[in-house]
């Protein structure tokens, strides 16, 4: 299965609707337990105007990944740093293309500037992030009412962020 990762387009965001949507609903049972209320709080703004107004933000970087020329999954990085969305389609798990498209999600924000990037993970996602090096920093409940999993990661090493500008180490001694 070859995997194009891409800047997400407004065409896009129907298809990138249907990740988000089957997703949640598919892979995050642990985390909805099939509560239709909580469900209906989380798909709420997962629709195509919405991702479009998401991918058309000048504040955003939005990413797709694309296979046999159907979109597979979608993530969404804020300029505050933050990762809003990571989603695959069931059938894309386990492929490696989570892990491409953080890859690529890091690479931006050290383009930014950022120095560390966070996220609220699901109970799904968990593991997936602590894999990636993103560190549990504890609980938060989501406005759709699930516990979601407070990560963060440093960026401006030299292995996440090779180009990043290097900076002056503070020594607090006295060279007398």
């Amino acid at each position: 299965m070859s995997i194009e990762i891409r800047i997400a387009a407004l065409p896009d965001a129907e298809a990138a609707c249907t990740v988000l949507c089957r997703s949640i609903r598919e892979c995050c049972e642990l985390d909805h337990q099939n509560d239709p209320a909580i469900l209906d709080a989380w798909l709420g703004n997962k629709t195509p105007q919405m991702v479009a107004n998401w991918f058309s933000s000048p504040t955003n970087f939005s990413l797709v990944a694309v296979s046999e020329g159907a979109v597979v999954g979608v993530a969404l990085l804020t300029g505050a740093g933050k990762l809003a969305l990571c989603y695959l389609l069931p059938e894309a798990r386990g492929k490696g293309i989570g892990k491409a498209l953080l890859k690529r999600m890091e690479e931006q924000a050290c383009a930014w500037g950022v120095k560390a990037l966070q996220l609220h993970s699901t109970a799904t996602g968990k593991a997936f992030f602590a894999h990636c090096g993103y560190i549990d920093a504890g609980l938060v409940r989501s406005p759709y009412g699930v516990e979601t999993v407070f990560f963060w990661k440093q960026l401006d090493d030299d292995a996440t962020c090779p180009n990043a500008p290097k900076r002056k180490k503070f020594c607090n001694c006295n060279s007398d």
